[in-house]
Formats: C-alpha cells, structure tokens, sequence
C-alpha cells in the first residue's frame, strides 16, 4: 500500500490525533506503524503492512497514549528527576561538541519537553526530535535513546552553528526547518509560522533561569 510523501504526513497526523479514540476500539497490536523504502527509480513508497515487501523500514511509530506529552514545558511537563538524570548526557554532549549546555537544554526543553518517547506528527522523534534522515546523517541507530539522540541533535546544531558563522538564530532556524530554508531565505530566519514562533521560543528558554541554573 503506497503513498506519497504527502498523504503519508496527512495520514500520520490523523493517526495520532484519532490515537486516543482507536485505543478504545482496537487493541495496542492493530494500531499500524508507518514503514517505508526508496525503490530503484528514486521513488519512495509507504505503508502500514511491512510484509509486502522486505524492503519497508520502520520510519515512524504511532505513540502510545504514555508517549503523547506536551511539546513544551507546562505544568504537564517533565519532572525534575527526569531532567537531573538527562543532566550529565547533555553536559558530555555539549563539552565534546563545543556547545553550551544551555543551548542544548533549550532545544531539547522546545522540542520535546524532555520526553525522550515524543513523536511529532512528521516523525520527529525523541528529545531532540530527530527526523529519520537526520538520524541517518549523524550515525543515529536509536533516535529514542537519550545518549545517541542527544548526541545526534547536539552534533546538527553545533553544524548548524558553523554554518551560518555562529549565528544562534540562524541556526536555530535550521534545526527547525532545516538548513536549505534558510540558505534559500537568503540567511535569514524562513518566512514559516512555526519557525518564525520556534526560534524566539527556544531563545527565551535559553535565557530562562529553569535552564540556566543547569
């Protein structure tokens, strides 16, 4: 079963917005995850039933209703001690990239509120929210395992960084709506909504004293 790229991010973000109805109507193993394949023509094809064809991989996995969190930081959000126990991953991470743990702490807090099961509607996955092709990139075989999640996101900001000649912003606008948009917005933040909220979002965490202090 088929789709473009299109009807595929149509129907994953119908699949978690009705997630919570199907649970009631069908048990946890009917709810279908999305795979995918690129064939020889370049075309890439998606389905919800691997076993047609042995070349579908896992790209997305529709959430649990536990995985279903906030993407921010809200009286629904993470705990202390699931932030204390991130603390030293994302230190190490930040000090082998060249980071301030601050930063990191404040894409991680926009993204994912901390949450290292978020999934978003396009397939972003993790703390930092990697999609599958930024996994790829930065050597990410597990994008929910905080270690290599982090280090991925950590590794594409500190690129991003470099970049666009240590501009915050810029880079900012990159992790969200990836390097080209602002290459092609003339290296500027891209005239999106969401980007245009994310990058002041993720400033004002950076300069939160909830981030700070870390």
């Amino acid at each position: 079963m088929s789709r473009t790229i299109t009807r595929w991010i149509a129907f994953a973000r119908l699949a978690v917005s009705c997630f919570a109805v199907a649970a009631w109507l069908a048990p946890a193993s009917a709810v279908a995850n999305i795979y995918a394949f690129k064939d020889e023509k370049g075309v890439t094809h998606f389905s919800n039933l691997p076993h047609l064809d042995k070349r579908y991989k896992l790209v997305y996995r529709i959430p649990t209703s536990a995985q279903l969190r906030p993407n921010a930081w809200s009286a629904n959000g993470p705990k202390v001690v699931d932030i204390e126990r991130l603390v030293p991953i994302i230190a190490n991470a930040a000090r082998m990239h060249g980071l301030d743990a601050k930063l990191v702490h404040a894409v991680i807090r926009a993204e994912s509120g901390y949450n290292e099961n978020a999934i978003s509607s396009k397939g972003a996955i993790g703390l930092m929210q990697l999609i599958p092709a930024t996994a790829q990139r930065y050597g990410v075989v597990n994008s929910y395992d905080p270690t290599e999640n982090i280090s991925g996101g950590t590794r594409y900001l500190r690129d991003l960084l470099k970049m666009f000649g240590g501009d915050v912003e810029l880079a900012l606008a990159g992790y969200n709506a990836g390097e080209n948009a602002v290459i092609r917005a003339g290296n500027r933040i891209p005239p999106y909504p969401e980007t245009m909220a994310y990058v002041p979002k993720v400033l004002n965490f950076y300069r939160s004293p909830d981030v700070s202090r870390f």
